[in-house]
């Protein structure tokens, strides 16, 4: 070919090419692709194995194809040596062409079935051959069809025959490459349909479409979601990560060991914090370094989209030079326009589809992030030690997996944008430059003088991150006042919480509105930065030299790489700021991930066997962390296989910590403890699972009906099956909400007893059950001729009743053993323990259960609204006046969580959706004058954004609310599983549970997926609309040049050129309003629950002393727990004398705490009044009626705080009344010896003292209000004999003038009193003096003589 010719080309009238290179360089191309790429894309098939494709008609299609066009090459071949033999006797060159490419389309076919064996189903690395194939033929085909217009089709009807039909087959095959093979067979329901899509429809989010068309139609429900991709699933990402966790775990373990050996001698506290908060930096980026690892490769490859994206970017301002040049050379040929005006579409494309590959990869990316780091701190949540656990809350860890992991997915996303930004921000400088001359130094001058300002303010911010400190703070306050929001309802503590609450909140806000104004400045000042960049630029430009004349094509090429420029200068700033938050969020996941854990040499686990002790303890010392002193000295303990051996003591004494030693849960300093066999463990406090009863029973393990019966027989379990509505199946709240006392122990009972464990641990199982309940589960289950009777059984208790039938008793004070034999050795010495016998050998231990709060199903799954969302949800009237239960006061949290979550800078994109709107206004009105026939594609175009946006609101909405709504359950899993972390260790339920949260995120995932990639099937189809304009402004402008100026094309294209942007912002910020209300439609939902009374009323004529005397009067009082369920007190009138005392007794659900709940109003009287010293309480405000009387609970709630606030939140008494309450309530010496005594803080729950301790700090709180009515809800369930001795001598001498009614626990504690009421299904049986009653020999009679009182 003629060089000279080549290069005038681009100068000619028509594009064509010589023959020469039409059948060299335009065949060779492709072929020369293929060779060179196949060995290396051979090579990845060989590591890419997914199963055998079998061979489907698309295949066969495909090889049918690729054979014809082999084929034809010979064919050509033998046409030209047989018919143009002379032709090509000087060209050989001819003669070459058709054979390279029938060799290339063998190839292809061998390709085809290679990814087919290999189980590849679309192949990129084909489809773009064909592409170049098609493309590369159309240049011949132009002519071809240019030559049959000039001279005919007669003319060489052969060729043009066989041209054409090659050209046909080649663009079949590149149709066809634009299909999948179907999977083999899976067995996944519904799975991901991108796992099927071709190569061309993942670009393009074809794959998508369907979701988007059946959410159109009707609102999504959580089954019409697809399955996770298998490299998406918990099992997965986790697996892979934890191995590559713990290898970095492990080397920084051996850094620290190795540090401290080193020095050789004990460091000092100061070093030793000093050498902890490096450990704790070191972790944080340890856990980048483990995250890259696993998912830096697949980010990489976003990575490179962006790359690719930004060159696409930066090509379009150089062609729109170049059309701008074509306007303006009235001479051009019209093709060269054409040309540039399809390049301009083709690179707008282009870019859109790979910014948009780039964004899917990051939030793909984001969303393993967040499963991986989520797995993480679930599994250390299970295996951190108890010091540990003090110091991390379940609110923490919570906001860990919410708050912290949302910070690390920005992070993935925005990241790269902290390198690539200034990159792009360079580029577009060193275009200006070229564009502009020196000029551009002004724009730089301008930038630089931007950058250190956003630095100091990405500092500033960064300081500020405080905020997450009070939002913990927060979290933490909130899970607490969830958990015992029942105890500040009886105490009418409300307001006090409420304004700890608002406290932190204020803090957090304060941060987080210091942080926002200097993020809006950081903004603002990058915002405006563009305009100050062109002003500077164009004003020096003009003033430097009277020849620099600013033309169109100046202008509107500088505009848009400035328009280029906005992009970087806005993103920077945030991506900083996002950066700066995912390291702090990096050290705070690193700190928690880095606490220490059990070990797992603490008690050595031997395998079962008939001949060995079932737990030994050898000279043991245990303390609760290690630089805590001992709670556990000197202790030496066998327990025989198949021996009871009960433990007993004071409150305080460590009869807890000696079973939390032997299950390991405790800092071993000395000593030895060996364990035989499994293990099953009974809480002292029973924790239950928000699972059906059956569930909590199993726990895991398959149900066998005859052993399952025999277990709720001896649990005492049959007659509860009857109370509860739907039996065994019947849903349990959350910690049992919907359970007695009682009953959670009997059912925390019954999963230890179906385990047919080796050894049983049994932390004062019976103190929360009636005696006759008591004694039958001792004899049923405990005993000697109970269930367990081959078992090792470790039974702390209190009751005397069942020492005589232990084979081995231990006496413990102080953290010792004192004394250690059977009943009658320990008798016989006659020291503490026979002394404390002799002194309550009256006393025999019967206990009382509390009665059912509410039977039947009290959770709810949240349920997903559909449609989009309403227009009251945007204004919704949320009043804070009155909140009654657990699900009110949670309108607090979940707006909280709403109002944190949207003011957050994850905002900045979607501005206001206003602005944007005006914004597509003004692009338009310039298109339009520039080339009013425009209008013509403007209106469809409008109509189609509408079109698809109405599709895409629909089903994001509906994806954010069951994303939303399958998000609570994780942190209800989490919130469960720290609390109950004991238990599921004590039973090797690890695995299980882990399973379980596993299953949870991925139920979250699986409607987070669709949400993420329906804004991107959004962007890719709008973008192409807008890019659409581009494409109509541009030819429009080449079509009427010869009216056109310049300036007036430059306008119109460079505006247009914005249009793709801008139609993306304005349905992002749109749905993004719209997905956000989601969350305050949820708030709503909780804002319109029933409310309960008001908690003061202003006009009440209530006198400041009342009540004055305490008397008590019911009438024809009935009480239901729900309208529709039976009823909880039927038909009760009785009035109760001032200073009366009375006791209430009766069987489990007769009614008992009812009244107690009727009297502090936590339920609404259903019919009938109660009156105290002669007012209705119900015209009463509700804190007005709690906070003049008083309640001691069955449950003893603590708050995290100092003990001091838990006794007085309100600083209402002076610290002389405080100490004297605590004296009379027995914790004077415990508190006394206190480091911080009254400041000693407690932890989440009061977890660092004893529930004895709980329970006395619970009458401490009475001592101290002084009532004139108190009521006891079995409140001394969790103390010894002699305590409980102690507070009921307390309660009568410093309640003598006080109306208490008692729920009796203990029955000998209401023998004295003046009534005792007995209940049965709600109404009153009996009601008389003890000794009347006992005379009568009815119910009351039947009771003491079970419990051996008369």
């Amino acid at each position: 070919m003629d060089i000279k010719e080549s290069d005038n080309f681009f100068f000619f009238s028509h594009p064509d090419l010589t023959q020469c290179f039409q059948h060299t360089v335009l065949v060779w191309f492709p072929c020369f692709y293929l060779w060179v790429c196949a060995p290396f894309y051979c090579l990845y098939l060989r590591f890419y194995d997914n199963g055998r494709i079998s061979l489907s008609s698309l295949c066969c299609a495909k090889t049918g194809l690729g054979l014809c066009l082999a084929s034809f090459g010979l064919l050509e071949m033998v046409y030209l040596l047989v018919e143009k033999r002379r032709d090509i006797e000087h060209h050989m060159v001819f003669l070459l062409s058709p054979i390279i490419r029938s060799f290339t389309m063998i190839l292809a076919v061998l390709v085809i079935h290679l990814e087919r064996l290999r189980g590849f189903r679309s192949s990129i690395f084909l489809f773009l051959f064909w592409t170049l194939a098609v493309i590369c033929s159309l240049v011949p085909l132009r002519a071809n069809i240019q030559t049959i217009i000039d001279e005919g089709f007669s003319a060489d009807a052969m060729r043009f025959v066989a041209f054409f039909t090659f050209f046909s087959l080649q663009l079949a095959q590149l149709i066809l490459s634009c299909f999948a093979d179907q999977r083999p067979v899976t067995l996944k329901p519904n799975p991901c349909p991108v796992e099927d899509a071709s190569f061309l429809s993942k670009v393009l989010f074809w794959w998508y479409g369907r979701l988007v068309v059946k959410g159109y139609r009707s609102p999504l429900q959580a089954e019409d979601l697809w399955s996770l991709r298998e490299e998406d699933t918990s099992e997965k990402i986790i697996c892979d990560l934890e191995k590559e966790w713990a290898k970095q775990w492990a080397k920084m373990q051996e850094s620290a060991l190795n540090g401290t050996q080193a020095l050789g001698y004990k460091l000092s506290e100061q070093t030793q914090l000093l050498r902890k908060l490096h450990k704790e930096q070191i972790s944080g980026f340890c856990l980048l370094r483990t995250l890259a690892k696993n998912f830096g490769p697949y980010f990489l490859t976003g990575t490179l989209c962006l790359v690719i994206q930004d060159a696409f970017m930066f090509s379009i301002p150089q062609v729109l030079s170049l059309l701008l040049g074509f306007v303006r050379d009235e001479d051009a040929p019209l093709w060269k326009g054409y040309l540039f005006a399809f390049l301009m579409f083709l690179l707008s494309c282009l870019q859109s589809l790979f910014n948009h590959q780039y964004m899917y990869t990051c939030f793909s990316v984001g969303m393993r992030v967040k499963t991986a780091v989520m797995g993480l701190v679930y599994r250390k949540s299970l295996v951190i030690n108890s010091a540990a656990r003090r110091t991390c809350t379940v609110g923490e860890i919570v906001n860990l997996v919410s708050a912290d992991t949302q910070k690390l997915m920005d992070f993935v996303v925005y990241f790269n944008a902290v390198w690539v930004a200034p990159i792009e921000i360079a580029l577009c400088l060193f275009f200006l430059w070229q564009r502009l001359g020196p000029s551009a130094l002004a724009g730089i001058a301008t930038v630089i003088l931007i950058f250190p300002l956003n630095g100091f303010i990405a500092k500033m911010r960064s300081k500020l991150q405080v905020q997450m400190k009070y939002m913990d703070g927060r979290i933490k306050l909130m899970n607490e006042i969830l958990s015992g929001i029942k105890i500040l309802k009886f105490y009418a503590w409300e307001n006090a919480f409420r304004e700890r609450v608002l406290g932190y909140r204020e803090k957090e806000l304060n941060a987080l509105k210091k942080s926002q104004i200097l993020y809006s400045i950081s903004i603002a000042s990058f915002n405006s930065s563009t305009f100050l960049i062109a002003f500077a630029m164009f004003g020096v430009y003009v003033l430097i030299d009277e020849k620099h004349v600013l033309d169109a094509q100046k202008v509107f090429v500088s505009m848009a790489l400035i328009n280029i420029l906005k992009a970087p200068l806005s993103q920077l700033p945030f991506a900083m700021s996002t950066t700066m938050q995912a390291v702090v969020s990096l050290k705070r996941l690193g700190k928690f991930l880095c606490q220490d854990e059990l070990k797992l040499d603490s008690v050595e686990r031997a395998p079962y066997h008939p001949d060995i002790d079932g737990v030994v303890i050898d000279n043991g010392t245990f303390s609760w962390s290690k630089d805590s002193t001992p709670c556990l000295r000197r202790i030496n303990v066998k327990g025989q296989r198949g021996s009871l051996v009960a433990v007993v003591g004071h409150v305080g004494s460590g009869k807890s910590s000696l079973l939390s030693a032997m299950l390991g849960e405790m800092e071993k300093k000395s000593g030895h403890v060996t364990v035989s066999g499994s293990v099953a463990y009974v809480p002292q406090q029973a924790w239950i699972q928000n699972a059906t009863l059956k569930d909590n029973i199993l726990f895991g393990h398959e149900r066998k009906d005859s052993w399952y019966q025999s277990v709720l027989e001896a649990c005492a379990l049959l007659p509860d099956l009857g109370i509860l509505p739907a039996r065994d199946a019947t849903e349990i709240g959350e910690k049992g909400l919907n359970l007695s006392g009682g009953q959670k122990q009997r059912v925390s009972l019954a999963r230890a007893v179906y385990r047919k464990a080796d050894i049983y641990l049994l932390d004062d199982p019976l103190s929360a059950v009636d005696a006759h309940v008591g004694q039958h589960i001792f004899e049923n289950v405990i005993g000697p001729n109970g269930v367990l009777k081959n078992k090792t059984r470790i039974l702390v208790t209190h009751g005397l009743s069942f020492l005589p039938q232990a084979d081995l008793i231990l006496v413990m004070e102080d953290g010792e053993i004192t004394e250690m034999g059977s009943y009658a050795e320990l008798l016989s010495r006659k020291n503490t323990f026979a002394d404390f016998v002799k002194a309550f050998s009256a006393i025999s231990d019967t206990e009382q259960e509390q009665d059912q709060e509410e039977v039947g199903r009290l959770t709810h799954a949240d349920k997903a609204h559909t449609g989009r969302v309403s227009n009251t949800a945007t204004c919704p009237d949320i009043s804070n006046n009155g909140q009654t239960h657990q699900h009110i006061l949670s309108h607090v949290t979940q707006f909280q969580r709403c109002m944190w979550n949207t003011s957050g800078p994850s905002a900045w994109p979607s501005s206001s959706p206003l602005g944007y709107v005006f914004k597509l206004l003004e692009v338009c009105i310039i298109v339009l004058m520039a080339t009013p026939f425009a209008g013509v594609i403007i209106l469809p175009l409008t109509l189609l954004y509408a079109f698809i946006q109405s599709f895409y609101v629909a089903t994001s909405c509906q994806l954010r609310r069951l994303e939303s709504v399958s998000r609570s359950p994780i942190y209800t899993h989490f919130n469960e599983t720290v609390q109950g972390a004991g238990v599921i260790r004590a039973f090797g339920e690890q695995s299980r549970f882990i399973l379980l949260a596993n299953s949870r995120v991925d139920h979250n995932q699986t409607s987070y997926f669709p949400r993420f990639v329906a804004t991107r099937w959004l962007a890719v189809n709008l973008e192409f609309l807008g890019n659409l304009l581009v494409l109509a402004a541009a030819i429009l402008s080449v079509m009427g040049r010869a009216t056109l100026s310049p300036g007036i094309v430059g306008l119109a294209v460079s505006h247009s050129l914005q249009v793709t942007g801008i139609l993306s912002w304005i349905v992002r910020a749109w749905t993004d309003v719209e997905n956000n209300i989601v969350s305050v439609e949820r708030v709503k939902e909780y804002a319109e629950t029933t409310k309960e009374a008001p908690w003061t009323i202003e006009d009440s004529p209530l006198p400041s002393d009342w009540p004055k005397s305490g008397s008590i009067g019911f009438q024809e009082y009935g009480l239901q727990y729900r309208r529709g369920l039976d009823w909880a007190l039927k038909e009760i009138s009785l009035s109760v004398n001032e200073r009366e005392k009375v006791g209430i007794v009766g069987r489990t659900g007769a009614g008992k705490s009812s009244l107690a709940l009727g009297i502090f109003r936590i339920l609404e009287a259903a019919k009938g009044k109660i009156f105290i010293d002669g007012i209705n309480i119900a015209e009463i405000g509700l804190h007005q009626l709690r906070s003049r009387i008083t309640i001691i609970p069955q449950d003893p709630v603590l708050f995290s705080g100092s003990l001091r606030m838990n006794l007085d939140p309100f600083d209402g008494y002076t610290d002389e009344e405080v100490w004297r309450a605590l004296e009379l309530a027995h914790l004077k010496n415990f508190v006394s010896g206190l480091p911080d005594k009254l400041n000693h803080e407690c932890s989440e729950g009061g977890e660092n003292l004893s529930l004895g301790q709980r329970q006395l700090v619970c009458l401490a709180r009475a001592l101290l209000r002084k009532t004139k009515i108190l009521v006891l809800d079995e409140a001394t369930a969790a103390v010894d004999l002699e305590t409980d001795n102690l507070i009921q001598s307390t309660i009568r001498t410093q309640f003598e003038d006080c109306t208490v009614l008692t729920i009796a626990h203990r029955l000998n504690t209401i023998m004295d009193y003046t009534r005792v009421i007995v209940m049965d299904r709600g109404h009153i049986a009996e009601m008389d003096s003890p000794n009347n009653l006992i005379s009568q020999r009815g119910q009351f009679y039947r009771m003491c003589r079970e419990a051996g009182l008369v």
